[in-house]
């Protein structure tokens, strides 16, 4: 029987996608938390001295998307074929360029101009980002609440992830996107993502 060892920091940041699909999967795992103090004595653990890592029977697998397409494909939340692993790719992609224009507004140590570029963000660059994501999910989402075809995949597991955080930096940047609202809504429908999300640690990532 398999094992599966997930480490990380104490918050969810980029190992919450794979924790969700653990929690989709009904997969259990040994999931390790490092508060910032304990990260220097485990660096030299890791194979490229960072994390998330996962270890799968034993080997280590670094790499943050790389770990959630491989669990993904494990637990069948990848797409049926191969062209439906490529459009989740692509909807992963998007979120992936989205959060890449967000990260520059929490990396700027100035105060006033992390305001501005915060407030930038949500009034002109985010709502490109969505109309783009809300495109797929029209594409391919056959209809259906879900990114692709008619059923779960870690693209809509990243999206509750993405839209998490978005949210936590501003309440309304969904309001004008009902269909990805109804996405996130149908995730936290699942009975094993909502049994996963009350019970989760909360923390401040």
């Amino acid at each position: 029987m398999s094992t599966y060892k997930l480490y990380y920091f104490n918050g969810r940041g980029r190992a919450e996608v794979s924790r969700l699909i653990f929690a989709a999967a009904g997969q259990q795992y040994e999931d390790i938390r490092y508060e910032r103090d304990e990260w220097p004595s485990h660096k030299s653990e890791m194979p490229l001295g960072q994390i998330p890592v996962l270890e799968y029977d034993d080997t280590q697998l670094p790499q943050s998307f790389s770990i959630a397409r491989f669990l993904a494909k494990q637990f069948n939340f990848a797409g049926k074929d191969n062209f439906e692993q490529a459009k989740v790719d692509a909807v992963v992609d998007t979120m992936i360029d989205a959060v890449a224009k967000f990260v520059p507004t929490r990396m700027e140590p100035d105060e006033t101009k992390k305001d501005e570029l915060t407030k930038k963000f949500f009034a002109e660059e985010l709502p490109k980002q969505l109309d783009n994501l809300n495109v797929l999910g029209k594409l391919y989402g056959n209809g259906g609440a879900y990114f692709v075809g008619n059923g779960l995949t870690w693209a809509d597991l990243l999206f509750h992830v993405v839209a998490e955080i978005f949210l936590e930096a501003d309440g309304n940047c969904l309001n004008n996107h009902a269909w990805l609202q109804q996405n996130k809504t149908e995730v936290e429908k699942q009975p094993r993502i909502a049994e996963y999300l009350k019970n989760r640690p909360k923390t401040a990532y």
